[in-house]
């Protein structure tokens, strides 16, 4: 699988628009474009999650989480995650750890540099079972056994 962005390139530092808008930072909160390709075959649907494992807890931060995204689906266009662009039809925003749905962009300590993994996932059922209310490892458990393929991009910030 590929993953590719418009917005973001794997290894540079993430663009002011996709930072957090709060907490000390002053980002526009606007979730990246994010294409992908030569997905495998069987693929049923994906998820689409960004995570930071340099965050200070035991469990990183889950930034974003997208699941049952259509199998015919290539693309969440910039803004999906945050309410700009409609999602495609069935799929579900979870829980991240800011406490809602929805994209919450960077926001590492002041004086750290964390990285920002974006991962699309190719699932070989057409849906998991979580709702907005799942958490990020409620999701990973699921995309853990169901797992076809996937790519990510990882961008810097501090």
């Amino acid at each position: 699988m590929k993953l590719i962005s418009q917005d973001l390139r794997d290894g540079d530092k993430l663009p002011l628009r996709h930072v957090f808008n709060g907490m000390g930072y002053e980002g526009d909160n606007i979730s990246p474009h994010l294409a992908w390709d030569e997905v495998p075959s069987g693929t049923k649907s994906f998820v689409v999650t960004c995570y930071d494992p340099d965050a200070p807890t035991d469990s990183g931060w889950w930034h974003w989480i997208v699941a049952n995204i259509p199998a015919d689906t290539r693309v969440l266009p910039q803004g999906s995650g945050s309410s700009l662009v409609a999602l495609p039809e069935g799929a579900v925003e979870t829980r991240t750890d800011f406490g809602k749905a929805g994209y919450g962009g960077a926001a590492p300590p002041k004086g750290e540099t964390h990285r920002y993994i974006f991962t699309v996932h190719a699932l070989n059922v057409e849906r998991i079972e979580v709702d907005e209310e799942a958490s990020g490892a409620m999701v990973g458990f699921n995309v853990h056994f169901h797992t076809l393929g996937s790519a990510s991009i990882t961008a810097m910030y501090s």
